[in-house]
């Protein structure tokens, strides 16, 4: 008979712990915060903030690694319901849209958090790479279902829009950035699968 194994359900500690970290480390920033915030601000003590996480690093990495998960969620969930790759790519913009649009919106939770930790070697560096990279992958993938040549130069071109947009959406009006991105998106989905049709 197959064994079945469960994660253990995080504690209240940690959890708590996190949901305070990861909502202040995205409004003010990473390195400003320090651990004694966290630990008041989560109503824990010290000893269970150690037990938790080794040091601030692990705390910043799991945070991230939380709004990897999030976005993870997000993008599969789009993708699923869309009916074309086409439309999953949509899809995909309409959810960072809504993200730039939301009340609290900061930029982009890994752009903000390599610039803090630019060393190529951090925990932290590493979790952004990784999370980029999947992001990279999935939307090639995509371009690629939809017309295989360049797949990979349409995706770095999404990316590029995303990217900017993410900026540009808490330094402008969200709303004026979010239709952009989103007509930037419908052009290039459009283009690249323009590509196999006969001319």
């Amino acid at each position: 008979m197959a064994r079945t194994t469960t994660e253990p359900r995080p504690s209240e500690a940690r959890l708590r712990l996190l949901g305070t970290a990861s909502k202040i480390f995205y409004a003010e920033g990473i390195h400003a915060i320090g651990v004694d915030r966290i630990i008041n601000e989560a109503a824990v003590t010290r000893a269970t903030f150690y037990r938790h996480f080794p040091g601030k690093e692990d705390l910043v990495v799991a945070y991230l690694q939380g709004a990897d998960e999030a976005i993870r969620a997000q993008v599969s969930a789009g993708v699923a319901a869309a009916s074309s790759p086409g439309d999953a790519v949509r899809a995909i913009a309409a959810g960072i849209a809504d993200g730039i649009r939301s009340p609290g919106f900061r930029g982009c939770a890994f752009l903000n958090a390599v610039a803090e930790y630019p060393d190529p070697q951090s925990p932290v560096h590493q979790v952004v790479l990784a999370h980029r990279q999947w992001f990279l992958d999935t939307v090639v993938e995509l371009m690629a279902r939809i017309e295989p040549d360049e797949a990979e130069a349409a995706a770095q071109h999404f990316i590029m829009l995303r990217d900017g947009a993410m900026a540009a959406g808490c330094l402008f009006d969200p709303e004026a950035i979010s239709e952009t991105f989103l007509r930037g998106v419908n052009g290039l989905v459009e283009r690249h699968g323009a590509r196999h049709e006969p001319s």
